[in-house]
């Protein structure tokens, strides 16, 4: 009987422990059997023909081969889609002030459909299902930004350069540069009209010349809800520091930005990003993405 006890502390003791570290368990569903039809999961075929056509576009050119081999080196565009919807905690801490963004996360990384939850309160959530944004709220504070513009925002940072696969994606090659003592290979992302919600946003991306990983991120942010007369805000250099490897798939564990200064360099450290919680969710049904009862549709800009 003691040994039982005991046996049944130290188990209470662990859930405690675990459900402290991992305290997203509202947002994505308990895991259960979930059939193909009903799964999020795209099937091999699909991936397999998205891939063939990616690698063929960016082949045809200097600057997407420099991408292609980008993805090969953090792990490959198809294990990318393979391994199911991505889930992760994304927490972006200006560092004057400003509103933070912290939020659990999962991404259709098939279809850029997202879905969002409170880390102060789970039941708190906004979204985006491909077509139309979304918010469900018990208190209309509990989010203090612009979630239809936040929904994807994440993602396409920590996506990259996967996220570059796809059709109305312009990539240009720009001399290469000197970064952190390693030389760079350097691609400019712009984007069609009507691509997304901000087609005039554009990255500047650095891709060691040896090992062909993102080390930094240049970007400028060009939302037309907070530039309703056109323009943009500066240019901001973001660097893309450490690596985890969640089932193939390298990602950085944290990001610091700065202001670019003028002669393209990193200058005054602005925001601090942490990314925790990486996974995979191979078994959510395709309604997870699904606009939920009682939320509020977002209205255009």
């Amino acid at each position: 009987m003691r040994i039982y006890y005991k046996f049944s502390l130290l188990l209470l003791f662990a859930c405690i422990l675990s459900c402290k570290e991992n305290p997203k368990s509202e947002q994505v569903s308990e895991k259960k059997y979930v059939s193909e039809k009903e799964s999020a999961e795209v099937p091999k075929t699909w991936v397999d023909g998205r891939v063939n056509k990616a690698k063929d576009r960016l082949g045809k050119s200097e600057a997407g081969r420099i991408v292609w081999n980008a993805m090969e080196a953090h792990g490959g565009l198809s294990q990318w889609y393979s391994n199911g919807p991505l889930s992760f905690r994304f927490d972006y801490q200006p560092l004057n002030g400003k509103t933070a963004r912290d939020s659990y996360q999962t991404l259709d990384t098939w279809s850029n459909k997202a879905v969002h939850s409170s880390i102060a309160d789970s039941t708190a959530q906004f979204g985006w299902t491909g077509e139309k944004a979304w918010v469900k709220v018990k208190d209309s504070t509990a989010f203090g930004y612009d979630t239809k513009f936040w929904a994807l925002t994440p993602f396409y940072f920590l996506g990259q350069p996967f996220v570059l696969n796809g059709e109305g994606v312009n990539l240009e090659m720009l001399p290469e540069v000197t970064y952190k003592e390693q030389k760079q290979d350097v691609v400019k992302v712009t984007f069609e009209a009507g691509t997304g919600d901000a087609p005039d946003d554009y990255y500047v991306l650095y891709f060691g010349k040896e090992s062909h990983k993102l080390g930094a991120i240049r970007y400028i942010v060009s939302y037309p809800e907070y530039f309703k007369d056109g323009g943009h805000a500066p240019e901001k250099f973001m660097e893309v520091l450490g690596e985890n490897n969640v089932e193939g798939i390298l990602f950085p564990t944290n990001y610091k930005t700065h202001w670019l200064t003028k002669d393209e360099k990193p200058g005054e450290y602005i925001t601090k990003i942490q990314v925790s919680n990486v996974a995979f969710e191979d078994d959510l049904p395709k309604y997870f993405f699904d606009v939920p009862k009682d939320a509020k549709i977002l209205n255009d800009y």
